[in-house]
Order: C-alpha cells, then structure tokens, then sequence
C-alpha cells in the first residue's frame, strides 16, 4: 500500500488506515484479529481508535493484538481524548482531562506511545492555549510521537495550528481528522484550505458516507446494517435523503461503467483528493474489509472523477472560501 507523509512531518502512514469504532461492541476479537492481520498483509499500518469507543474496549483490543498478532512497531496507533458523552459536558479539553485521558489510554494499549494523539473536539469552555499545552507536554514527556486534532472548525484550526507555529518549543499539529466524503463535503469550505496552508495532514473519517456510499441502502434498510442497528441507526440517517440518493445512483453508474463497485468509486474518490494523507475505513467484516483495501488498484479517470465533483458540490456562500452564491 502506498504511503504517505503525514502533514509537514516525517510521519508515514498508509493512505488507507483501519478505524475500530465498532472494535469491542459490534467486533469481537476474532474478527479483529482477521481485520488487523489482513490490513497489515494489505501494507497497511494506521489504526485509529478512541478513548470512547466502546468505552475503552476498542482499545484494549487492540492492546492484546499487539501483543499476540503484529508487532507494535509494525503499527502506527492513533487515539484521540476529549471526548466525554456520559457527564453533562460533552467535551472536555482541560489539560487535566486530557492528560489523565492519556495515561489511561497507554494502559489499555499496553504500550509506552502512541504514534498520533488527537483532541477529539474543541472545547469552548476550555482556552484553546491550555488544550493545545496538553499535546505539547504529551510530546515532550515521550506519551506521543505527533498530535492533532479532530473536527475542528476552519478558524479553529487555523487558530490552533499557528499558536504552534508562532511559539517556540511547541509541536506543530501534524493531522487533522474530520469527515469527508461524496456526501459530506463541508470541509471544503473553511477546514481543507486551513489544514493545507499549515502543512497539516487530513485523515479523512467515514470515506463511505457512513456506509451509505457503498450502495447498500439503495432499496431499504438491511438487518444486519449500521443504519438497522441500535447505536448506530442515527449516525447513518442524515445521510438517507433524496441529495445523497442522487449521489449514490451517481456513484454506482460509475462504478458500472468501471466494472468495479460503488465502495470502490467512493473510496477511491476520498483517497487521492488534495490535501488528503489517509482515509479511514472501518468494517464490520473482514470482507468488507478486503473490499476497501482492494480500492489499491483503482484510479479514477479525469472525467468520471469530474462527474462525481459537480454531482457532489457543496454550495459556498458568502463569506465561505471560494463563495459563489450570497
């Protein structure tokens, strides 16, 4: 798989990563280990996970698959903290709750790093200054390698990444995650241009549109599917409109043409958009999983990626980058 520099940094990471959202909740440990192995053999080497997902569970999964499956230095771990959903403040960016979140997540991985930290959201009710001083301290005490952050607004990340640049001795962000995909082209507007004049990676989450692009939810619900299950029902109905139904049809007549599949056009489209360094997949299977990894071989011609841009656009207006409507 092909590899790329994360940001303005000497981080490499595979342009297709491995997300564990659902890893200890929906994935048991034996599918995991099937995914892991099968990423790896791909030439794949980031995984992403969270202190939240399935409360930690994700994590510790993926501390035993280290230890039994792919060596620890085969893999680049990203995991992100801030975010807590069970107290009545959804996001904490202290550097308290930050660091405390830190130590506990090294303990659940089992290891002494981690290649990537992330601030899984901005906290209004924080000083970006005091969050962005927990990320340095993580660095300079060796509990990360690089960090980042996470769904962060255009001015918010362009405010963060240049309080790193213009103070000596901070650690400049490397990545940025937020969602990007056919359906989901918001950070086009304000986020992508901020992230690419800082020299700061993106990693691009829910590449499928929550799965939607993949064409599975083109007539009717399946039972064994994100969009049917108890968690995961509300995440995946945004994107069930008659614009992302356009879309979707769009995606497959595409894919008809190429001989190849909707999940293959959709990722692939992610992939090799400017600014992108890698984007996340996560599978329930590991079919699905070598369905995404095999997007490898699939370039998108000129005019089919054309298509898909004006089918797609988001609309700018003012004062949005690039407006064109008031």
């Amino acid at each position: 798989m092909e590899m790329r520099h994360l940001g303005r940094t000497g981080l490499q990471v595979s342009r297709l990563g491995l997300g564990t959202m659902t890893w200890g909740r929906d994935t048991g440990e034996q599918e995991a280990a099937d995914q892991l192995k099968e990423f790896v053999d791909a030439g794949g080497n980031l995984v992403d996970t969270a202190d939240v997902y399935s409360d930690g569970d994700a994590e510790y999964l993926l501390s035993r698959l280290t230890d039994s499956l792919v060596p620890r230095s085969d893999l680049v771990i990203a995991t992100k903290a801030g975010s807590v959903p069970s107290s009545g403040r959804r996001f904490d960016g202290s550097r308290g709750h930050l660091l405390a979140a830190l130590d506990a997540s090294l303990r659940r991985l089992g290891t002494d790093y981690v290649d990537l930290w992330q601030v899984h959201a901005f906290d209004p009710a924080t000083p970006v200054e005091e969050t962005l001083s927990a990320l340095d301290i993580a660095v300079s005490s060796g509990r990360a390698r690089y960090v980042g952050v996470c769904d962060f607004s255009g001015w918010q990340l362009a405010k963060a990444a240049t309080w790193q640049h213009a103070h000596h001795g901070r650690v400049p962000l490397a990545g940025a995650q937020l969602e990007y995909s056919l359906l989901q082209r918001g950070l086009e507007r304000e986020a992508l241009p901020a992230a690419r004049d800082a020299g700061v990676g993106l990693l691009a989450a829910s590449p499928l549109g929550r799965g939607v692009l993949t064409g599975k939810y083109r007539h009717g619900l399946p039972q064994d599917s994100r969009g049917a299950s108890p968690y995961l029902s509300g995440f995946v109905q945004p994107y069930l409109g008659e614009r992302a139904r356009r879309v979707v049809d769009a995606v497959a007549t595409a894919a008809d043409g190429l001989a190849s599949s909707p999940l293959a056009v959709a990722l692939a489209w992610v992939r090799d958009r400017p600014g992108v360094a890698s984007a996340l997949v996560g599978a329930r299977t590991v079919g699905q999983l070598q369905a995404a990894l095999s997007v490898e071989a699939l370039t998108l011609p000129e005019e089919i990626r054309g298509a898909l841009d004006d089918i797609s656009a988001p609309v700018h207006r003012y004062p949005d980058q690039g407006w064109s409507e008031l």
